[in-house]
């Protein structure tokens, strides 16, 4: 009787978490906050969600209207960048001294059979900085696959509903990171998002789960015993 219950908790279980599990991913910026001012590195997150094409180009476009003084990039294995800079329309006075140009558009090219395969996610790295003292950083994104078609991420997120194709955010400074967690939780729950709100969702279902199997245990004893 004990090992039936048991077996009943585990079977429900697994589909619970196959239920929790992310249906589609999106474009992400990873970490999704970053302190105010700092230099960060991040990275972007690009899962392939097609079946039958590969991801073979990633354009990632950096805000004008907060730009960041500093950007440079990591070596992608397989991959050719290119950075492109931009005059800007107003300077941007820093530490260092005055900012007329910045980058507000990087592109990464696959390699002859180097892209991203269906099923497969790749992460292109990049440093920033110094960053705002607040806000957020919102850089939308071009997804260009092998068979030509291009996903849009450049949607942003208005009144608590997040979009179908949400352009990646980072959050800047201890009050944005509310609003980060909110956004995280609203994409595990309406759309598969990755990340913070995954685990946490995860952790909660795996204490739920811990309890069911508990109590199973405990119903058998009592079973056992009358």
């Amino acid at each position: 009787m004990r090992a039936k219950v048991v077996l009943a908790v585990l079977a429900g279980a697994v589909g619970a978490l196959a239920l929790a599990l992310p249906a589609a991913a999106h474009v992400t910026v990873n970490p999704s906050t970053a302190e105010p001012g700092s230099y960060t590195r991040v990275a972007f997150r690009v899962p392939t969600e097609s079946d039958t094409a590969s991801t073979t180009k990633v354009e990632v476009f950096l805000p004008t209207d907060k730009p960041v003084p500093s950007v440079s990039v990591q070596p992608v294995p397989g991959w050719t960048v290119d950075v492109h800079r931009a005059k800007l329309a107003k300077p941007l006075k820093t530490d260092d001294g005055t900012v007329s140009e910045a980058v507000d558009r990087i592109t990464w090219t696959a390699g002859a059979d180097e892209g991203v395969k269906p099923g497969q996610f790749q992460e292109f790295p990049v440093s920033l900085g110094p960053l705002p003292k607040s806000g957020s950083l919102t850089f939308k994104a071009l997804q260009t696959y092998s068979d030509h078609s291009v996903v849009r991420w450049i949607q942003v997120a208005s009144g608590g509903t997040e979009p179908d194709h949400p352009a990646p955010v980072l959050s800047i400074g201890a009050s944005a990171a509310p609003t980060a967690v909110a956004t995280a939780t609203t994409r595990a729950s309406s759309s598969g998002g990755s990340g913070a709100a995954l685990t946490l969702g995860v952790a909660g279902l795996v204490a739920g789960l811990l309890g069911l199997a508990l109590g199973g245990l405990a119903f058998a004893r009592t079973r056992t015993r009358s």
